[in-house]
């Protein structure tokens, strides 16, 4: 599988977060014939009183010819990534992280939105050059 262009500085984002990646990537097996590999998985103590937050986030770039293309693929992944942690680890939750100046223009169009929306997208908003989480929209 090949790690998306952004993977290290999103895992660079996340670490500077206190995460804590537990699995890079998140391997995981639907009976005999489905695998699914989601970028990463990490963790964090929210409070000393509460159990630890799971996540596991696709990254995606958004660097090639076709924004919507990439939205395509990427919200295909999710909801099958979400689906399937549902049955199998169901207290992780599932992000989608894309990059701070595509969620300002494309991830702004009404269109967006309303897919967004009517799916229930968890996005994690990355700042690329300087390795850092900028949003976390639940």
């Amino acid at each position: 599988m090949a790690k998306d262009v952004f993977h290290q500085q999103v895992k660079n984002a996340l670490i500077k977060d206190g995460w804590n990646i537990t699995h890079d990537p998140l391997t995981i097996r639907i009976g005999e014939a489905v695998k699914l590999q989601i970028d990463l998985a990490a963790e964090i103590a929210i409070a000393a009183e509460r159990d630890a937050e799971k996540i596991a986030v696709e990254i995606k770039s958004f660097i090639g010819d076709s924004d919507i293309s990439t939205f395509h693929t990427a919200l295909g992944q999710y909801l099958n990534y979400c689906q399937a942690l549902e049955e199998l680890e169901p207290e992780r939750i599932v992000y989608l992280a894309i990059p701070y100046e595509t969620y300002q223009d494309f991830f702004q169009l009404s269109f967006i939105q309303r897919a967004l929306r009517r799916y229930q997208v968890k996005l994690m908003i990355y700042d690329p050059k300087l390795e850092e989480i900028r949003q976390w929209i639940k």
